[in-house]
């Protein structure tokens, strides 16, 4: 369903849009581009972020102006999404990225690629088997497996997960209640297998200086993959790639891999 636009770059087209996900609507933004889109793309943020998030912006406008059209969302839970974060999981994630790329089919875009960062990076491996006509795969700053997210969590948010069902826990000074689901969840991703068995092209971006994921996961992903494959380190670049230029950079890496492979 569309609804108005988001707002103009140009002559290029913002369009608020929504479609059912996992948990309830799913909130999203369409940028097409003028003229033809060459493709379409769609964008999964980073763990407890958003669309509206500044480097997930970047990254969008980086592949729209590269001829693109891109679908950004809000995962279930976050944003201006329906559902609760609480029911949440990798599985729900998975999910949310199918329904996008359904949309995107009826939309007529594709989807072409599929682009994730950090833990929707890692979701965005998973859910690129559920969707046979994404022609190529991209992972930005992601874990080789979700299960890498649990370093955030002490053993004590953990337990009363696992006692109580939910429980709250602090994630970079933000309060998130999560389930007791979400931690069994992750345990069934627990490991990249499925990497290898992607059969089609990736691009792994990784930052030099992320602390946060750091590049090593990014080579095991490489590693784990078959080919066509390639990999980008950007020098010095952070997890959320703060710096415009590290952004940039990321951008023309996926757009320049996009045109070699699409």
């Amino acid at each position: 369903m569309t609804g108005g636009e988001e707002g103009r770059r140009a002559s290029h087209r913002h369009e608020l849009v929504t479609f059912p996900g996992a948990g309830g609507a799913i909130a999203a933004t369409l940028q097409i581009p003028d003229g033809k889109p060459r493709a379409g793309v769609i964008l999964a943020h980073c763990f407890t972020c958003s669309r509206s998030l500044k480097v997930t912006k970047h990254f969008a406008t980086g592949i729209e102006d590269g001829g693109y059209a891109v679908l950004r969302f809000d995962f279930t839970g976050l944003g201006e999404s329906e559902g609760e974060f609480a029911d949440t999981t990798v599985t729900t994630n998975v999910a949310d990225l199918v329904a996008a790329a359904h949309y995107m089919r009826k939309r007529g875009f594709g989807p072409c690629a599929m682009v994730g960062h950090s833990l929707g990076g890692a979701a965005t491996l998973l859910a690129a088997g559920d969707v046979p006509d994404a022609r190529a795969v991209v992972v930005i700053a992601a874990p080789a497996s979700p299960d890498h997210v649990r370093h955030l969590f002490t053993d004590d948010d953990v337990d009363r997960a696992l006692a109580a069902g939910q429980a709250t826990v602090q994630i970079a000074g933000r309060s998130f209640r999560l389930s007791a689901e979400f931690f069994r969840d992750l345990e069934r991703h627990g490991t990249p297998e499925g990497i290898a068995g992607l059969g089609r092209p990736l691009l792994v971006v990784h930052g030099t200086a992320d602390r946060v994921v750091p590049i090593d996961e990014g080579e095991r992903i490489f590693q784990a993959a078959r080919q066509p494959r390639w990999f980008c380190a950007i020098p010095d670049a952070d997890h959320l790639f703060v710096q415009a230029k590290h952004a940039d950079a990321a951008g023309r890496a996926i757009v320049a891999f996009l045109d070699t492979v699409l």
